[in-house]
């Protein structure tokens, strides 16, 4: 198939994904708020286990917690796919969730008041808790003047869609790219603009640091950023209470040493992020992504007979 050929399947594949995506949204709309969020879990509960993902998140759950029984692993998975269905038919109808007076509560929001106040950017980090888009939801509505960042989707059309629709709750994100996204993130934190960066996921080439005590690639980014403007990590964690109800937490700072070791305060930093995630995924291990492959390629290569 010619690449002009390749493109335009593409291309009809995509606009059909989209199509998908419009009708899913139109279904959900309809919907009570938590009977979206009940049919997501039943559904990821019934046929995630019949994916390739259900294998690594076990992978996953067994280096977390190697001392479980294979009974309690199995609770841990439904749970996980519970968790992750909710999450992912909920952001269909975050805008409702958002403006609900009752779905969504904020501890710690002295913090922000006070980051506002005082016009210092900080660097936000996070992990994939719960309903994650529900924390940059509470953010870019807070006084607080932050970029929010995110991994833009392959597909075109349903990035497009996407992001039309978390204006709807103030969200507009930023997808930084290169060169040009690390100074346009630069520019932002000069003019006293926060940024946000979820931090809980692998990154090729990233920093070398233990997470559940095995070796993995963490990005640098937030710890560089803070280093570089001299301020501090805020990490801030959400949480499911039930169903489509939230609590969004922000925590005690993270503060970097500087010690004129560039490389090693980074990785210092990146030690300290990765030890945050790792206590937020004991205290409520049903609510992290596990699906992800946070771990080496080789983590997840099923071995040889």
């Amino acid at each position: 198939m010619s690449n002009a050929r390749a493109s335009v399947a593409q291309d009809l594949l995509w606009r059909l994904e989209a199509l998908a995506f419009d009708l899913i949204i139109a279904f959900a709309r309809i919907l009570p708020v938590d009977a979206v969020s009940d049919f997501g879990a039943w559904f990821f509960k019934a046929f995630g286990p019949l994916t390739s993902a259900h294998r690594v998140a076990e992978i996953n759950l067994r280096i977390v917690f190697p001392k479980a029984g294979d009974a309690e692993i199995a609770q841990l998975l439904k749970a996980q796919w519970d968790n992750t269905g909710r999450t992912f038919l909920e952001l269909l109808i975050m805008d409702r969730i958002i403006r609900a007076p009752d779905r969504v509560e904020v501890v710690g929001v002295e913090r922000l008041e006070e980051i506002a106040a005082r016009e210092e950017p900080v660097v936000f980090v996070s992990g994939h808790f719960a309903n994650f888009e529900v924390m940059p939801a509470v953010i870019v509505n807070s006084p607080v003047k932050c970029h929010i960042t995110y991994r833009a989707m392959n597909n075109p059309h349903v990035e497009a869609r996407v992001r039309d629709y978390r204006f709807r709750y103030g969200v507009r994100y930023f997808a930084p790219k290169g060169g040009d996204g690390a100074r346009d993130l630069l520019a932002a934190l000069g003019r006293g603009e926060s940024v946000a960066l979820m931090n809980d996921q692998k990154f090729n080439g990233g920093v070398a640091a233990p997470f559940f005590g095995r070796t993995v690639h963490t990005a640098p980014g937030p710890s560089r950023l803070a280093l570089r403007f001299d301020t501090v990590l805020q990490p801030m964690s959400v949480q499911r209470l039930r169903k489509a109800r939230f609590r969004v937490v922000v925590h005690e700072p993270i503060h970097l040493e500087r010690t004129g070791d560039m490389s090693a305060d980074i990785e210092a930093g990146v030690r300290k992020v990765n030890r945050f995630i790792e206590e937020q995924v004991l205290a409520r291990p049903a609510e992290w992504f596990w699906t992800h492959k946070r771990w080496p390629n080789e983590t997840y290569k099923k071995p040889r007979a």
